[in-house]
């Protein structure tokens, strides 16, 4: 592959380009189609259902079970009197690192506000402040209080509660624990709809068939768990953005992995979804401090603690870099319990069943994988490069994010994004059947082993972490080279290593092109940022799942053209 100014060319190995599908035993047709069941999926079929189309859900737990529901922030919008939309969309500029799309952030700043105004229609019991209006708060990054909460740190509990059962009572048919495999591709190369499979409690896959459909919106969140250990649920495994890949879209930005600063730390071992401890606790007044207690972000950042994640993630590495310590500790002692028991008892929870207790003693934090910039590329009315395919929320990449996600703007993204889509979906659907897809082509390869998924994440949180190197990433494309495939039945299992070798694969790839460091993506070995590479890395693969790599310019309507 050749990329950007200096013309680079890493090796990376091929990735899975089609699943050995299971043969399909029926046949659906519906209107659109929108895999996954956090925010953005449910408000996305919500809107097309209220329009009187016809929507299926496919989801690969219970409706709901992505990851919006541990969001423990809340909704990033400008509602108070101190407050103003160009502050708003500097602030995300500013952490995004000069990777924005800044007409995408002006119109997720400007439309912020009618989706908390919708969510609150819809039932959503927003935290308020006495004269009745949402209670703001700040969080890093924010320049003003802009932040609503619900339930003190269930933001995103809520959010999934009103809107589930908004959509249970708009009547459309929903396929839990159901996983989306590949996309049907019409002669055109147009997507017309899924294969998709059930999914038995030992995780093997029955039932398969394909579902119909002139759109499909994914809406499958991001890839933590290609981590070894990650602040996202189980799930997160990146099925959206490998099943788009192989559907012939592009994805950007994928090295930008954002890593949160304040991760209880559970060992060196710790595996599997992490205890995340909300900026909002920093947004009170705690702070960050070492083992002897200095304060880990004085003098680092004009904003200290409540700097953007990457700033303080990047800053508490190089200490932990420093002084071969495991942890710093995160001190919101100061606050008194009584506050943090009303503000804050989801994480009170968390904490103390883990062993801690942030209201009597620091508590022992390292940065965690947290939330993934990058994704299928799209603009923010959810179009990818591939006609009928479409992306919103966390899986997609708008460049609404940049380089590095401002707190709190990705529940509001993921709203506005799907309210967008659903309206577009709902002035241009076509009528009439889809057109017919072709066959599926075959797999020489087979899927990735689901045993080498452990070595993969443990690989991919030693060498594509905080900090990266050349010499590290491409000692992760050596492992990712190395994994083995497998002859066996496609099951959840291999459906969700394949996915996490594509995006790790895509990971090393993008992070060894980029020599500079810039917003998440940090090189120990190019510690600078570059000028020359104020620009987006596109990445597609051919039939043999061999990568190609482009830049893109930053404004929107430039970012879905040219794709395969």
């Amino acid at each position: 592959m050749t990329v950007g100014p200096r013309r680079t060319a890493p090796v990376v190995p091929a990735v899975v380009p089609a699943l050995p599908l299971p043969a399909a035993t029926w046949r659906r047709t519906t209107d659109v189609v929108v895999v996954g069941s956090g925010a953005a999926g449910l408000m996305t079929a919500l809107a097309l259902a209220g329009a009187g189309r016809g929507i299926t859900v496919v989801t690969k737990y219970a409706l709901g079970a992505g990851s919006t529901r541990w969001a423990q922030g809340g909704l990033a919008a400008v509602l108070g009197a101190d407050d103003d939309a160009g502050l708003h969309v500097q602030d995300t500029l500013t952490a995004g690192a000069g990777l924005c799309d800044e007409a995408a952030v002006k119109t997720l700043v400007a439309e912020a506000p009618a989706a908390i105004r919708l969510l609150q229609g819809l039932g959503a019991r927003l935290d308020l402040d006495p004269r009745g209006r949402p209670a703001l708060t700040r969080e890093g990054g924010h320049s003003r209080d802009r932040i609503v909460h619900a339930g003190g740190d269930a933001s995103g509990a809520e959010v999934t509660r009103t809107l589930t059962e908004a959509l249970r009572g708009a009547g459309v048919q929903v396929h839990e624990r159901t996983v989306a495999l590949d996309a049907l591709r019409a002669a055109s190369g147009e997507v017309v709809g899924l294969r998709v499979a059930r999914i038995s409690a030992d995780g093997a896959l029955t039932d398969a068939g394909d579902l119909r459909a002139h759109a499909v919106v994914l809406a499958t969140g991001g890839y933590g768990q290609a981590y070894a250990a990650a602040t996202s649920p189980a799930g997160t495994t990146g099925d959206g953005l490998a099943l788009a890949l192989r559907a012939g879209a592009e994805v950007a930005d994928v090295e930008m992995v954002q890593f949160h600063p304040t991760v209880l730390w559970r060992g060196p071992g710790a595996a599997g979804q992490q205890v995340l401890i909300s900026e909002a606790v920093r947004g009170e007044g705690a702070v960050l401090v070492d083992g002897t207690g200095r304060r880990v972000m004085a003098g680092a950042h004009p904003l200290a603690d409540l700097a953007p994640r990457d700033v303080v993630s990047a800053t508490v590495a190089a200490h932990l870099a420093a002084t071969g310590a495991d942890c710093v500790f995160l001190d919101a002692t100061g606050l008194g319990a009584d506050f943090l028991e009303n503000r804050f008892p989801g994480i009170l929870r968390a904490c103390r069943a883990a062993g801690s207790d942030p209201a009597t003693e620091p508590v022992p934090i390292a940065p965690g994988a947290h939330y993934t910039c990058g994704g299928v590329l799209a603009d923010l009315d959810g179009r990818t490069g591939v006609p009928g395919l479409f992306a919103v929320g966390e899986v997609a990449c708008t460049g609404v994010h940049g380089a590095n996600r401002l707190a709190s703007n990705s529940i509001t993204e993921g709203l506005v994004a799907a309210r967008r889509c659903a309206a577009l979906l709902d002035s241009t659907l076509p009528a009439g059947l889809p057109a017919e897809p072709v066959a599926a082509r075959a797999v020489p390869s087979g899927a990735v082993d689901p045993a080498a998924r452990a070595a993969i994440g443990v690989a991919t949180s030693r060498l594509a972490g905080v900090m990266r190197t050349a010499g590290g990433l491409t000692e992760l494309t050596g492992v990712l080279a190395g994994v083995p495939r497998t002859s066996g039945p496609l099951d959840l299992a291999a459906v969700e290593a394949t996915a996490v070798h594509t995006v790790a694969t895509l990971l090393a790839a993008a992070a060894l092109a980029r020599p500079e460091s810039r917003g998440c993506h940090r090189r120990a070995d190019a510690p600078g940022t570059r000028p020359e590479w104020q620009v987006r890395l596109a990445h597609r693969i051919d039939d043999t799942g061999h990568l190609h790599t482009r830049t893109v310019p930053l404004t929107a309507a430039d970012q879905t053209q040219g794709v395969a």
